[in-house]
């Protein structure tokens, strides 16, 4: 069974930095490109950030360009979003998802269960 498991959020001061993982299990991940995406509450979700198989093909949301990164170890079958200088409406469930064969709008699955990112002071 295809599975990604999120970790790594937390509660955060502004400004401050987190470090998301996006581990998978039961498939190995190089095959897949993997997104990230946010829901704040009462809002929709979001792409947040997506990587190419090979990771030489990144894009983000607008409003965290020069904030975020994101980056794969295909070793580690894990995938990972660098958040720094966070801002309160940066608060959301984040939950990754993996997409064949490249980054795209939608066709993302095997979501995960998502980890809370909290900004506040």
């Amino acid at each position: 069974q295809l599975q990604l498991v999120e970790s790594g959020g937390g509660l955060v001061q502004p400004g401050g930095s987190l470090r998301l993982s996006c581990a998978a299990s039961g498939f190995t991940l190089d095959y897949y490109a993997i997104g990230w995406f946010r829901q704040a509450p009462g809002k929709e979700r979001e792409g947040v950030s997506c990587i190419s198989r090979s990771g030489d093909s990144t894009n983000y949301l607008d409003s965290v360009k020069g904030r975020f990164t994101i980056s794969r170890d295909n070793a580690k079958n894990t995938v990972y979003l660098q958040m720094n200088s966070l801002k309160p409406e940066d608060t959301a469930v984040y939950y990754c998802a993996a997409r064949w064969p490249s980054c795209g709008i939608s066709g993302f699955g095997s979501w995960g269960q998502g980890t809370q990112v909290t900004v506040s002071s």
